[in-house]
C-alpha cells in the first residue's frame, strides 16, 4: 500500500511540475520576465514583497516563482520517501536523486536569466543559448520524475546490455526531441519578440527569409521541417518497439507517443495560422512536454529487464556453419538486405524527377548525393522490413533465402545496419540538398515500415493500395532536392506512382499467390480470387492512364503527352489480355511491362520538361 501511495505521489508531482513549466512559458510569452526586476529569488525591492493588483507582469512572475518554490518541499518529501522505501542502488533512488540535481540546475539557470537581464525584450544570442540550456534541463527533470513514477508503479528497471538497434533508436529519438525542443524554444522567442504583422502566409515567409531579419526570425523557418522529421522518426520507432517489445506497457506508450506527436503537429500548424497567440503557445508547450514524457515511458518499458526481445533469433549449429565469413560474402548479404533490383526503379524516378525539376542538368554532385542518399533510405526501409517480416518470409519460396531468414545476418545487426543507413541518408540529403528533401525520404521510409508493413500488410487486402504511397515518395525527394519545394507537378508524379502500384504489384501477386496463401498474407488474389484481382488491375490501369496525362495541365509538352498515350494503350491492352486469359504468362507479361511503362513515362516527362518552357 505504501508503494502505491508513493507511486501516486510521484505521478501527481510530475503533473504539478508540468503545470509549473507551462506557467514559466506564460512569463516568457507575456514578456513578464522582468516583472520582479533583477531581484532573485525574491520578488521584492523597494515596492514590497507582494505585487500590487495593477502590476500584471509582476503578478505573473511572482506566481511563477511561488510555484517553483513549492517544488522544493515536494522533492524533499519524494527523496526521503524513496530512500526509505527502495534499496541502495535501486533505479527509483537514482532517478529521484537526478530530479533533485536538476531542480537545482533549473534554479541556477533561472537566476542567470534574471540577473543577466536575459528576459522581456532581450533578443541576444546569449538569451537563446541560456533558454536552450533551460529547456534541456527541464526535459531531463521531467524525464527523471517520470522514471521515478514509472519504476515505482511496477515497470522493471532497465538493462542497457545487448539492446542493439532498440537502444540506439531510442537514443536518436531523445536527441531528436531535444533538438526539436530547442528549435521550438527559439521559435517561440522569435514569435514573442517579432510578431507576424502580415496578411498572408506568403508574406510571412518572405519576411522570414529576408537577409536583414533577426536571427530568431530566420531560425523559425527550420522548426516546422524539424518537427515533421523528428515526428516521423518517433512514429517509426514507436511502431517498431510495439513490434519488437510487444508488452502491454510498450504498446500503450507507443500509441501515446504516436498520437501525441500527430496532435502536436496539428497544434503547430494551428499555431502558425493563428500567428502564435499566448494561449496556443502554452498548449503547444504542454503537449510537447507530454511527448517527451511519453518517449521516456516508452524507453523505460522497452528497456525493462523483463521486456521480450522478438528480434533475437538464435542460429542453429547447421546455420552457423553455413554462415559466410569472408568479407565479400558478408558484403553481398548486406547488399541483399537493401533489395537493389527493387530500388533501381525507385531511384530512376528520383533522378528523372530531378532532371524535370531542373529542366535539364541538376548538377553533378547534387545528382550523386541524392542518388546515394535515396538508395540508402530505400535500402534502410527494405532492411527493416525484412527484420519485421522474417517469420512470413521463411514460409515463402521467393523470400526464404533472405539473409534475415537464414540468419546469415542476425536481426540485431540488420536493424543496426538499417538505422545506420537511414541516419547516413538523412545527413547526406540534408547537407547536399536541403532539409525538406531529407524529411521526405525519411517520411517514405516510415510510411513503408509503419503503415504498410506493421499496420496493413497482415490485416487487409487494401495493404498495397494505401501502402503503395511509400513508393511514391522518390519523385518528391528528387523534386525537393532541386527546388526546395513541392509544386503541383511534383504531386502529379507522386499520384502516377500511387495509382500505378496496384497494377504492378497485383500482377506479381497473381504470380506468387500460393506463397502469400501459405504465409497467411491477405493479398487480393488470396482473399478475393483471381477474377476480382484482374478487375481491380484493369480499373487502376484506367485510373493510371487518366492521371498520367494530367501534367499537361501544368505545361507539360505534347511530346510527353504522345508518349504517355502510346504507353497507356499498351498497358491497357496488356490488362485486357490478362482479363481474357488469367494465367501466369499474361501476369508475367503485365508485371514486366509495368516496370518499363513507369520508367519510360518518367523519362519522357524529364526530356519533355527540358524543351517545354
Amino acid at each position: 500500500m505504501t508503494r502505491t501511495k508513493f507511486s501516486t505521489f510521484s505521478w501527481v508531482f510530475l503533473i504539478y511540475t508540468l503545470v509549473v513549466i507551462v506557467l514559466g512559458a506564460l512569463v516568457r510569452a507575456t514578456v513578464s520576465g522582468d516583472g520582479c526586476g533583477n531581484n532573485w529569488p525574491l520578488c521584492g525591492g523597494g515596492d514590497g514583497l507582494i505585487p500590487a493588483a495593477d502590476q500584471i507582469h509582476r503578478i505573473i512572475e511572482f506566481a511563477h516563482r511561488v510555484s517553483v518554490f513549492l517544488i522544493t518541499p515536494l522533492i524533499i518529501i519524494q527523496v526521503i520517501w524513496c530512500f526509505r522505501m527502495f534499496a541502495k542502488g535501486s533505479a527509483p533512488r537514482k532517478s529521484a536523486s537526478l530530479s533533485t540535481l536538476f531542480i537545482v540546475v533549473e534554479a541556477i539557470i533561472g537566476a542567470v536569466l534574471v540577473r543577466k537581464h536575459l528576459v522581456a525584450y532581450d533578443a541576444s544570442v546569449n538569451r537563446a543559448i541560456v533558454m536552450s540550456a533551460h529547456l534541456v534541463s527541464t526535459f531531463i527533470l521531467l524525464g527523471s520524475l517520470g522514471l521515478t513514477a514509472a519504476w515505482s508503479s511496477g515497470i522493471m528497471p532497465p538493462t542497457l546490455k545487448k539492446q542493439g538497434a532498440v537502444g540506439w533508436a531510442l537514443l536518436i529519438g531523445f536527441i531528436g526531441v531535444i533538438l526539436l525542443g530547442v528549435s521550438g524554444a527559439v521559435t517561440a522567442l522569435g514569435d514573442q519578440l517579432f510578431p507576424m504583422h502580415v496578411t498572408s502566409i506568403a508574406e510571412a515567409l518572405r519576411a522570414d527569409l529576408s537577409p536583414t531579419a533577426n536571427f530568431l526570425i530566420r531560425l523559425r523557418l527550420y522548426h516546422p521541417l524539424t518537427a515533421v522529421s523528428v515526428g516521423v522518426f518517433l512514429v517509426l520507432i514507436a511502431g517498431l518497439l510495439a513490434h519488437l517489445r510487444p508488452t502491454q506497457e510498450v504498446r500503450r506508450y507507443a500509441a501515446y507517443l504516436g498520437g501525441l506527436f500527430i496532435f502536436e503537429l496539428a497544434l503547430g500548424c494551428l499555431n502558425f495560422v493563428l500567428r502564435a497567440p499566448v494561449w496556443m503557445q502554452l498548449v503547444h508547450l504542454f503537449v510537447a512536454d507530454l511527448v517527451w514524457v511519453s518517449l521516456t515511458m516508452l524507453a523505460a518499458s522497452s528497456l525493462a529487464t523483463d521486456a521480450p526481445r522478438v528480434e533475437v533469433v538464435v542460429q542453429s549449429e547447421e546455420e552457423r556453419l553455413l554462415t559466410p565469413h569472408t568479407p565479400v560474402a558478408i558484403l553481398k548479404q548486406y547488399l541483399a538486405l537493401t533489395k537493389p533490383r527493387v530500388i533501381s526503379l525507385l531511384l530512376f524516378t528520383t533522378i528523372t524527377a530531378m532532371f524535370a525539376a531542373a529542366r535539364g542538368w541538376p548538377g553533378f554532385w547534387l545528382l550523386i548525393a541524392v542518388s546515394i542518399g535515396g538508395y540508402m533510405s530505400a535500402g534502410a526501409a527494405n532492411t527493416i522490413n525484412m527484420v519485421i517480416d522474417r517469420d512470413i518470409d521463411g514460409t515463402m519460396k521467393r523470400t526464404s533465402r533472405r539473409p534475415t531468414v537464414t540468419q546469415h545476418i542476425s536481426s540485431r545487426n540488420a536493424l543496426l545496419f538499417g538505422f545506420g543507413m537511414e541516419i547516413g541518408s538523412f545527413a547526406i540529403l540534408w547537407s547536399a540538398a536541403n532539409l525538406l528533401c531529407a524529411m521526405l525520404a525519411l517520411a517514405g521510409l516510415a510510411f513503408y515500415v509503419v503503415v504498410y508493413t506493421l499496420i496493413l500488410k497482415r490485416r487487409t487486402w487494401h495493404n498495397i493500395v494505401i501502402g503503395g504511397a511509400a513508393g511514391s515518395f522518390p519523385p518528391l525527394v528528387g523534386w525537393a532536392a532541386v527546388t526546395n519545394q513541392l509544386t503541383p507537378l511534383a504531386w502529379f508524379l507522386f499520384a502516377i506512382i500511387f495509382v500505378w502500384t496496384p497494377v504492378h504489384f497485383w500482377a506479381l501477386a497473381l504470380m506468387i499467390k500460393e506463397d502469400y496463401a501459405r504465409a497467411g498474407v491477405p493479398m487480393l488474389p488470396v482473399v478475393r480470387g483471381e477474377r476480382a484481382t484482374v478487375i481491380q488491375i484493369l480499373l487502376y490501369a484506367v485510373l493510371t492512364a487518366v492521371i498520367s496525362v494530367l501534367p499537361i495541365i501544368s505545361h507539360a509538352g505534347w511530346t510527353y503527352l504522345g508518349i504517355a498515350i502510346l504507353l497507356n494503350i499498351v498497358l491497357l491492352v496488356r490488362c485486357v489480355q490478362l482479363y481474357l486469359h488469367t494465367e501466369r504468362p499474361q501476369a508475367v507479361t503485365l508485371y514486366k511491362f509495368s516496370m518499363v511503362y513507369l520508367a519510360l513515362l518518367f523519362l519522357a516527362f524529364a526530356v519533355d520538361r527540358f524543351y517545354v518552357m
